[in-house]
């Protein structure tokens, strides 16, 4: 089975990304918290919310920047595949939608290191996601197109372990949830906008809560989609890990069109 990103414009074709595609996908098994504190793990798979946690869902400000140390309870959170989409284009940006269409997205990544749950900082945190109609860019129409680039970048996390985006709620296509693709890259330079060198300590995938996911699509461009929406629950990749990526969702205003803040966090060997 292949990740296809809606290449079939009437969303006929496509199904999940295979467990082993490009031998990227060796899962690592989940460490379990010690003591009591092992009761208080959260939906996201990592530690109880702590100061860095709440940094890391809290407006952006001086607060956000000061380093925090999680509560010693934390895992490794698992692997997934990478999928066939991925470009190296390593580009350094916090703002990746290029005027795409759809429900803003603030997205705060918290790295911290699985063995010691300490924020990692100067990690490069990478993204790419399809748009509304689930089309990824670089793959549009089926065919490879590296003149486009949208929804996919590069930031750096800050002493408290955070990387922020700017960006929308993903779209779907056939046999996938919604969700967006990360790597974590360590030890590298960034030079002219790119990031150069290091190595990937972390590839994985995030994922959007039901009950949000049910309101974007009816909104536009989302309902405008024509590709069947597979739930978390019935996606294969999602039900080998994904429940530890699930992100923590904060509506910005009365109005969802408005936008969401999305927090994770993801425990890490670097």
């Amino acid at each position: 089975m292949t990740d296809s990103p809606h290449p079939d414009p009437a969303g006929t074709s496509g199904s999940p990304e295979p467990a082993d595609d490009r031998g990227h996908a060796t899962r690592r098994s989940v460490i379990t918290a010690l003591g009591g504190t092992a009761l208080g793990l959260t939906a996201i798979g990592l530690a109880a919310p702590t100061s860095a946690q709440a940094t890391a869902a809290a407006p952006r400000g001086a607060a956000a920047h000061t380093p925090t140390r999680l509560a010693a309870a934390c895992v490794l959170t698992p692997e997934q595949t990478e999928g066939p989409y991925y470009l190296d284009l390593e580009t350094v940006r916090k703002n990746i939608t290029e005027s795409k269409p759809g429900v803003p997205l603030t997205l705060r990544v918290t790295v911290v290191d699985a063995a010691t749950c300490a924020p990692l900082p100067a990690t490069a945190v990478d993204i790419w996601q399809c748009d509304a109609v689930g089309v990824y860019s670089g793959y549009v129409a089926g065919g490879s197109t590296p003149d486009t680039t949208f929804l996919r970048g590069v930031q750096l996390s800050d002493s408290a372990g955070v990387a922020e985006f700017t960006t929308v709620y993903p779209g779907w296509y056939v046999g996938r949830a919604i969700h967006i693709h990360v790597k974590t890259h360590v030890g590298g330079t960034v030079s002219n906008g790119k990031y150069h060198g290091g190595h990937v300590s972390h590839t994985g995938q995030l994922y959007f809560p039901e009950t949000y996911n049910g309101r974007v699509a009816t909104l536009t461009p989302y309902r405008s989609n024509s590709a069947g929406r597979t739930l978390n629950a019935r996606d294969s990749i999602y039900r080998q890990g994904g429940s530890s990526t699930l992100l923590t969702l904060t509506q910005v205003g009365s109005d969802l069109g408005s936008g969401v803040i999305g927090t994770v966090v993801l425990g890490i060997h670097p």
